[in-house]
């Protein structure tokens, strides 16, 4: 299958969104979501399905498409008529509107012939303020279609069309108030869901934006520097940063020291020092000194690239919620069509006056609002994810906040997730006659062919110690294990030692057969763990530490951080880690998996909920469905209340829009509404749907 994203235009309701998603999930070979709040469409589709025949679907439905670059090649939606217009439109109309409404409303006003200053003035707010309802219902009619726009156009032109009769004939009430004042209220609702959209939109934006656009790389004998643009850098090149500059690639500082500033990207509230040796991020802001950074990542690599692709597409995503207002919206607007029918109908049949029976029709017609079911759910994923990025969380997918609700159990991998990850030496303990340097040394020499943190804590230890590490061959890694090579001609083997040792973990290094001495390495608990297990127990969640490490150094770092002894499990081999969460869930936990090295991935991907480390590997941040930019397992608990809080905000909204349909157009079929009060709750019902998903970017940790 192959992905494709399209920019829609022309969207001006849920409705369209259902009709365009139904149109592409008509040819053959493709499964699209259509996003009414970023104007996207997300499509998997057989290769034999080009994106030109995509477009062409959209555009034979009546909508307009392009094919979406990278995340960073487009960002916002472009909408059919632009906010600038809206507002000239908006602010015209009502100036026009306000004497129609004097004249209509207040009956010592009337002078002789005052109907035809309100159809003078009326004229111009109908079909030039409304234009963009009515072109829009006229482009759907062309396809034998109905949108919200259809009945906009057809309550608005109504109300006008049997006034101007009454006017001309000289009998009957005229409506002019009515078609005015509903073409203000929805050109208001229609602005404010714009402004209110694109403000749910600012967290992407803000972190597109952090990329630089160009860069200085310095020449290879760093005799000259030249601006390049960020397209044409490449991996290995030297960039240099001033202070004021942001970093443009993924790499490592090889001169000078600085401090920066991360705080967009992964929620840092304070600078971080960096030095020769240190990895720095793109997009990072250099705020003091100089420094040369070689590139180890660039454009589509850096972290930033791949945090804006994944907050894009967690935006474009539907959660399985949105599926019943889609549903509702599909088939809305035909049916208000034939509410307001029967309500004319009816009305006429029991004997009402045409005036009774017209006032009830076109307030069904104008209350009827769609638009609050489309935008209920996207537009609080679009403030949740885009506020989870700024705070270093980035939500892969819609489903995961439907999932966190449900969660009783978080399993914390140790090494790189609860501690720090960056081990050290602790203690060497040589056997009677062995030698200890050469014990070091010849460890040192078999794991500097591993990349696991122990082997890195060793071969950093021999090097401290200043011995010589002598080259290792017939390498074997056995993960959860140990290694083996072969060493000044000896076969030489670091292994878990059998014996627990509680002041870390212990490893014995063999060769000939016998154990020549053990190796303690030991690790640090990051600062902010113990305060997250206490959060994650707030919250009523059961923390458990997972680990390969022996029982006792695993009790150790759960006694430092509050986790019970009866939650750590320990000697788990990497395999098996998975088989856990899988026990686990078949008790009937709810399981969310925190992890960062390739050992979590399998486990990681079996959870309920799999949250990756941003400081760990590809594979974990590949294989969970949350990503914490910044290595601090404080963000979990941050995590799980922001999707909680985004949950409780779609399902307000949802609750609001179902509600205020099934409400207002029985009142509105019974008469019980005036139009004019049916415009201002329709517009107000969108807006007040936008505002409540809004609330989500005041979310704090």
């Amino acid at each position: 299958m192959i992905t494709t994203d399209l920019e829609l235009r022309g969207m001006t309701c849920a409705s369209c969104a259902a009709r365009v998603e139904r149109a592409l999930n008509a040819l053959d070979g493709v499964a699209a979501t259509v996003n009414f709040a970023v104007e996207r469409a997300h499509i998997e589709h057989q290769p034999h399905v080009s994106p030109a025949d995509l477009v062409n679907t959209v555009e034979a439905t009546g909508y307009q498409a392009a094919v979406l670059g990278s995340a960073g090649e487009h960002h916002g939606g472009h909408a059919d008529v632009s906010a600038g217009q809206l507002r000239t439109r908006l602010i015209v109309s009502a100036l026009l509107a306000a004497p129609v409404v004097a004249l209509s409303m207040v009956m010592a006003w009337q002078f002789s012939g005052w109907q035809w200053v309100a159809l003078a003035l009326t004229t111009p707010i109908v079909f030039w303020g409304g234009y963009p309802f009515h072109r829009a219902a006229a482009r759907t009619a062309v396809h034998r279609a109905a949108t919200m726009d259809t009945l906009v156009s057809l309550g608005t032109c109504a109300a006008y069309l049997w006034s101007v009769v009454a006017v001309c004939t000289g009998a009957g009430h005229v409506y002019f108030e009515v078609a005015a004042v509903v073409t203000v209220f929805l050109l208001a609702g229609r602005f404010a869901e714009s402004h209110a959209k694109r403000s749910a939109g600012a967290a992407l934006r803000e972190l597109l934006e952090l990329g630089a656009k160009d860069a200085t790389v310095m020449s290879a004998d760093g005799s000259t520097e030249t601006r390049v643009p960020i397209a044409d850098l490449r991996v290995g090149d030297v960039i240099v940063v001033r202070p004021g500059e942001r970093v443009a690639a993924d790499g490592v500082v090889v001169d000078g020291a600085s401090a920066l500033d991360t705080a967009a990207m992964t929620g840092e509230p304070l600078p971080v020092d960096v030095a020769v040796g240190d990895s720095v991020l793109g997009g990072s802001l250099n705020t003091t000194g100089r420094v040369l950074v070689r590139a180890a990542k660039v454009g589509a690599d850096t972290q930033l690239a791949r945090m804006a692709t994944m907050v894009a597409d967690a935006q474009a995503g539907k959660a399985s919620v949105q599926r019943l207002a889609d549903r509702v919206s599909a088939v809305f607007v035909p049916a208000v069509l034939g509410i307001a029918a029967l309500t004319l109908a009816g009305w006429l049949l029991t004997g009402a006056s045409a005036a009774a029976a017209f006032t009830a029709a076109v307030a069904v017609l104008i209350i009827a609002c769609p638009c609050a079911l489309g935008l209920a759910t996207p537009t609080a994923i679009l403030v949740g994810t885009g506020r989870g990025a700024q705070l270093g969380i980035l939500i892969k997918n819609p489903q995961v906040l439907e999932t966190v609700k449900d969660i009783d159990t978080v399993v914390l991998d140790k090494t790189g997730t609860v501690t720090s990850g960056v081990m050290s030496v602790g203690g060497l303990a040589a056997e009677p006659g062995e030698d200890p340097d050469t014990v070091l040394a010849r460890a040192a020499a078999v794991e500097a062919a591993s990349e696991h943190p122990i082997a890195t804590a060793i071969v950093a230890g021999a090097k401290a110690a200043g011995l010589q590490i002598a080259p290792v061959t017939d390498f074997v890694s056995r993960p959860g294990h140990g290694v083996t090579g072969v060493v000044d001609g000896l076969r030489v083997e670091v292994a878990r030692a059998a014996a627990a040792d509680e002041t870390g973990t212990a490893v014995e290094v063999c060769w000939e057969g016998q154990v020549r001495g053990t190796i303690t390495v030991t690790d640090t608990v990051r600062p902010t763990s113990a305060a997250a297990v206490a959060q994650l127990k707030a919250l009523g969640i059961t923390p458990i530490l997972l680990t390969g490490d022996g029982a006792a150094a695993a009790r150790r770092v759960a006694g430092q951080v509050g986790i019970d002894s009866g939650n750590v499990i320990a000697d788990v081999l990497p395999a098996d880690k998975a088989a856990e969460v899988k026990r686990l869930q078949a008790d009937g936990r709810r399981v969310a998996m925190v992890g960062d090295g390739v050992n979590d991935s399998v486990a990681l991907a079996t959870a309920d909920i799999g949250m990756a480390m941003g400081t760990g590997t590809d594979a974990a941040i590949e294989a969970g469905d949350v990503t914490l930019v910044r290595g601090d397992l404080g963000t979990v608990p941050t995590a799980l209340r922001l999707s909680a809080r985004t949950l409780r905000i779609i399902r307000q909204n949802l609750g609001w829009a179902f509600g205020y349909n099934v409400a207002a157009i029985p009142l509105a079929a019974a008469g019980l509404l005036n139009p004019m009060i049916a415009g201002a709750a329709m517009a107000a019902s969108s807006v007040l749907v936008v505002a409540n998903s809004l609330r989500l970017r005041r979310f704090a940790r």
